[in-house]
């Protein structure tokens, strides 16, 4: 069944709409982040929510208005003052008053005489705009409007205010939602009876007008009936798509496994360590899915260095165990060949074999490689998804498991367990997810958690400085690097940007090469796959001291010998992300420092996130606090990642609304499983409207 007719007006592409010409759609594409190769559609710009609103219904005098407000003022045009040819900076003068006062209206590079046009001396005029004080008069720097008293009603008198790009005016926006909210369809009610009387809420398409034109700035706000509904619905619609995904991968077609034992335990003796409790309930909950005929479908939650890899390993071990073969799935290559060193030694001591697939091999290994696994010799195969692309065959795939999961949506998980019939599917990450996320963005998958660090783990001394204390940092890093330490620097942009006032990787690269010379490398996201690879192995051979990156380093780069972590700019980087970084140091023997180096003034958020990040390791903790402070901000990423980023609901207002969504959907399946009838019919809309649509051919009849 195609997508609903009356859906079509918002699925129009926005360069076909009238008025929208090249530059403007170029710059819209980009704005909203269209697939490669298509337009933004209207549905982007009504999902795009405003961010506050003016509020022009104060028509007060001169007299009234008050400083720092806009208000909405009648005056009469006394003067024009322009300002002399030569002099650019200054200001074109108009003068107006009222029976109450006057006031100036001020226009900075006025050129070409339409200011005389459009304030004519000698006539009234409506203006709005935010009043100001200069040398104690009253003035309005370009006003927002200024309109005849017969064409008032054309003034927005509460205008919503959205968050905009370069080169894209609120004007443009808001003629383009008007344009949009004119052929918006009523649609068919998706929301249970009960539920709609509970909330008293309005429809989605009423919900809609009111946010995008409202007649009071209260019909916006996040937690008025409006917002919560269009929350609801993106939370449900969600919810939906992940529980019909859940469906399909955990229908009973997997195959119950039988273990000898003989291997993991074997396995178990191997290890240079014991397992920690988490990783043995892990292990448990694991062994108890693949026996099971069910499909698995498990994320397994540690925070950085909790031993993910031992645990997948152990699974691995019991899936060759039932005659059959596994998939390491990393999302960079450098990942996957750490992945595989850490493999190999354990794998040998045990009798398995483990093979690594790289885009850089020769042909005729790449051959020899394919042969063993499609003979079924080898047991664990190690890659990037390059692993999955055509031309690997299994003899018998049994277990997939995918590193670095947010960087994985629901759909590649579907497509990955396609590549066994039944594979069973374990996915890590090391991102640790608080639990209102992990409904919402693995609702399909049961969860396994890892809270203690390995034994041996030394904790890492946190410190927050700032940056005018460079001087101390670089000596006291001398005598550090002098005692055998190894250290990482941290920067977030490549270059100098004239607009932020961050101190870019090559030029922070260049003053540190002045104080150590060569033992400073530079690695960043704009080099060469080569050149990149070259410094990080000069690191990791401990021939360079001082590894100056940007975030490229966020994940999984293993020194052991690396101490010390410097962030400079600690301010700009989320909780989630600065987490991570620190999480670079700390895995050797000796004891770790990472320091965070900010510029001041501080915002509070800042200052609480540098705080949060000196008082505590606990990934879990710094999840809830970073859901807590970015509300909206996203905790995994997922804007740059393919997972789904909320535009209409905001994390820290309306988090309580999921659990509803969640047991809505779970009812709306339980009662129709092939979404059928006109109720069936109102929540394919629904999927549609979200872009969840990709589950609809999910759908199982019955």
């Amino acid at each position: 069944m195609s997508r609903p007719t009356a859906l079509d007006p918002l699925f129009r592409s926005l360069p076909s709409i009238k008025g929208v010409g090249d530059k403007l759609a170029t710059l819209l594409n980009r704005f909203f982040a269209a697939p490669e190769g298509q337009d933004a559609i209207a549905l982007d710009l009504l999902m795009h929510m405003p961010s506050g609103y003016v509020d022009r219904r104060a028509r007060v005098s001169i007299a009234q208005a008050v400083h720092d407000t806009v208000a909405t003022l009648s005056l009469h045009i006394d003067r024009h003052q322009p300002p002399p040819r030569t002099r650019t900076n200054v200001p074109h003068r108009v003068f107006a008053h009222d029976e109450s006062g006057e006031i100036q209206l001020i226009y900075f590079r006025a050129n070409g005489g339409w200011v005389e046009k459009l304030l004519p001396v000698g006539e009234d005029r409506i203006v709005s705009g935010r009043i100001g004080f200069f040398q104690g008069e009253k003035q309005i720097t370009h006003p927002d409007y200024v309109v005849d008293a017969d064409q008032m009603d054309s003034l927005p008198l509460v205008e919503p205010v959205y968050p905009l790009t370069n080169g894209l005016t609120s004007r443009v926006l808001l003629k383009l939602v008007a344009d949009m909210l004119a052929t918006l369809p009523d649609l068919p009610e998706w929301m249970p009876a009960e539920r709609l009387a509970q909330f008293n809420w309005p429809g989605f398409s009423a919900a809609m007008r009111a946010v995008h034109h409202p007649d009071a700035p209260e019909d916006g706000v996040l937690y008025g009936p409006n917002r919560m509904r269009l929350a609801y619905d993106e939370y449900l619609a969600g919810q939906l798509a992940l529980l019909i995904v859940r469906q399909q991968m955990v229908s009973p077609r997997g195959t119950a496994r039988v273990f000898s034992g003989d291997i993991s335990s074997r396995l178990e003796a191997a290890l240079p360590y014991a397992l920690t409790d988490g990783q043995q309930a892990a292990v448990a909950d694991i062994r108890t899915d693949l026996a099971a005929p069910e499909r698995m479908s498990r994320l397994l939650q540690g925070d950085v260095g909790a031993g993910k890899t031992v645990v997948a390993l152990m699974a691995m071990a019991a899936m060759a165990e039932s005659g059959a073969q596994s998939a390491l799935m990393a999302p960079t290559e450098i990942l996957a060949a750490q992945h595989f060193r850490t493999l190999v030694p354990l794998c040998e001591a045990v009798g398995l074999e483990v093979a690594l697939l790289t885009g850089k091999m020769s042909a005729a290994e790449r051959r020899a490689i394919l042969a063993r696994i499609a003979e079924g010799k080898t047991h664990i195969v190690v890659g990037t998804h390059a692993l999955f692309q055509s031309g690997v065959e299994f003899h018998d795939l049994g277990l997939t498991v995918v590193d670095e999961q947010h960087r994985f949506g629901v759909h590649q998980r579907l497509a990955l367990s396609g590549k066994g019939k039944h594979t069973d599917l374990l996915v890590m990450t090391a991102t640790p997810i608080p639990r209102t996320l992990v409904l919402t963005h693995f609702g399909d998958m049961a969860v396994s958690v890892l809270r203690e660090k390995p034994r041996g783990r030394q904790p890492i001394d946190t410190a927050v400085l700032s940056i005018s204390e460079y001087a101390r940092v670089v000596e006291r890093l001398h005598s550090r690097i002098a005692e055998g330490a190894q250290a990482f620097w941290v920067c977030p942009l490549v270059e100098e940007s004239e607009t932020l006032e961050v101190v870019a990787a090559e030029d922070r690269f260049a003053e540190l090469k002045q104080v150590f010379g060569d033992r400073v490398v530079l690695v960043h996201g704009r080099m060469s796959a080569a050149a990149k690879q070259a410094a990080m192995d000069a690191f990791q051979r401990n021939e360079a001291k001082i590894l100056v990156a940007t975030t490229v380093i966020e994940v999984g780069v293993d020194v052991p010998n690396a101490s010390i972590m410097i962030i400079e700019h600690a301010e700009r980087f989320g909780l989630a992300q600065l987490h991570q970084l620190r999480g670079r140091v700390g895995r050797g023997s000796q004891r770790s420092s990472c320091l965070l180096l900010y510029k001041g003034p501080l915002s509070e958020t800042a200052q609480a996130r540098l705080e949060t990040i000196r008082k505590t390791e606990d990934g879990f903790e710094i999840a809830e606090k970073d859901l807590e402070l970015r509300g909206q901000g996203d905790v995994l990423g997922t804007r740059q990642s393919g997972m789904p980023g909320y535009r209409l609901a905001v994390a820290d207002v309306h988090r309580h609304l999921l659990d509803w969504a969640h047991d809505d959907a779970k009812a709306a399946l339980e009662r129709n499983p092939g979404l059928t009838g006109p109720d069936g019919e109102a929540l394919r809309a629904l999927l549609y409207l979200f872009r969840k649509d990709l589950a609809i051919p999910l759908l199982r009849a019955g």
